[in-house]
C-alpha cells in the first residue's frame, strides 16, 4: 500500500512518535486523523494542516470517544486505510516497593490504567478501526488496510519498576500475530513496532546528563533513537505487503539489564 491518497489513524498523534509518524505520512501525500488527549498539541498540529489533518480529542480506552473519532475521519476523509497506535503510558512502580515514600504494594489502580490505556486502548482501536476498513475497496493486493502497533521491548526486557508497562506492551506484542491471522481474510495486515530507547516527550523531560547516558548503552548507533526513524519504519510496513503479524525490534541491538 503507498501513502499517496490514503487516511492514516493516528493515536497519540500530537507528539512524540505519533507526531512524527503524521508528519511524514502527510510530506508522502497521506491524510491524518490525529487521536489524543492533548487538545493544545492537538489543535496546534491540525492548524499547520488544515486541509489534510484532522484533531479529535480521544480517550483510546472509551467504546464511544473511538467510534466518534473514526466517524469524524470518514465524514472528513472518505475512508480508513491505515491505524497507527502510538497513544500510551509508562508509570515506575514495583511489585512491592515505596509509593510516595510509605513501603507496601504497587498500586493497583496504577496498574489496572496502564492495563487500560495501553493494551485495552491499542485492542480498542485496532478491532473499530478494522471493522471500518473491511469497507474499504482492495488495492491490486487485496489490501483494504494496515494496522501498526507500538509495544516496547520492555515486553521481552521488561526492567524493575517496570512491571505494569512491560505486562501491557507483552499483551501488544501476544495479540499481534493472532488478529493478524483474524484480519487476513479481510485483506488487513497487523504489525508490531518495539522501540528502545527513543527522545519521545518522557525521555526529553529527563536531564541532557541522563539522556546522554541511556543512549551510551545502545551497542549502536550509541545513542536515543529519534521519533523520525519509528515514522521510517512506518511507512516500509505500509508499503511493503509481506510484512504481517510480525514483531519488530527497533532498539540498536539493546538487550536492556534489570535496571
Amino acid at each position: 500500500m503507498q501513502l499517496i491518497n490514503t487516511t492514516a489513524l493516528i493515536t497519540g498523534g500530537a507528539s512524540g512518535l505519533g507526531e512524527a509518524t503524521a508528519r511524514l505520512f502527510l510530506a508522502e501525500g497521506a491524510r491524518c486523523v490525529i487521536l489524543d488527549i492533548n487538545e493544545t498539541a492537538g489543535k496546534a498540529l491540525a492548524a499547520e494542516f488544515p486541509d489534510k489533518l484532522l484533531f479529535v480529542r480521544t480517550n483510546v480506552s472509551d467504546e464511544i470517544d473511538v467510534k466518534l473519532a473514526i466517524q469524524a475521519g470518514i465524514d472528513k476523509f472518505g475512508s480508513i486505510q491505515i491505524a497507527v497506535n502510538c497513544a500510551g503510558v509508562a508509570p515506575v512502580g514495583k511489585t512491592v516497593g515505596k509509593v510516595d515514600g510509605v513501603y507496601g504494594p504497587h498500586s493497583l489502580a496504577t496498574f489496572e490504567k496502564t492495563i487500560k490505556i495501553n493494551l485495552i486502548g491499542t485492542f480498542n482501536v485496532i478491532r473499530l478501526a478494522a471493522f471500518a476498513m473491511e469497507s474499504n475497496t482492495p488495492n491490486a493486493e487485496g489490501e483494504r488496510g494496515v494496522i501498526i502497533n507500538t509495544a516496547s521491548v520492555a515486553a521481552f526486557d521488561g526492567q524493575i519498576g517496570q512491571v505494569a508497562y512491560a505486562a501491557s506492551k507483552g499483551g501488544i506484542v501476544s495479540m499481534t500475530l493472532p488478529i493478524a491471522r483474524d484480519l487476513a481474510k479481510s485483506g488487513i495486515r497487523v504489525m508490531t513496532i518495539a522501540p528502545g530507547l527513543f527522545e519521545t516527550p518522557l525521555m526529553l523531560g529527563l536531564p541532557e546528563e541522563a539522556r546522554l547516558s541511556l543512549g551510551q548503552q545502545v551497542p549502536f548507533p550509541a545513542r536515543l533513537g529519534k521519533p523520525q526513524e519509528y515514522a521510517l519504519l512506518a511507512k516500509s510496513i505500509v508499503e511493503n505487503v509481506m510484512l504481517n503479524g510480525e514483531v519488530i525490534r527497533l532498539d540498536g541491538a539493546i538487550r536492556m539489564g534489570p535496571r
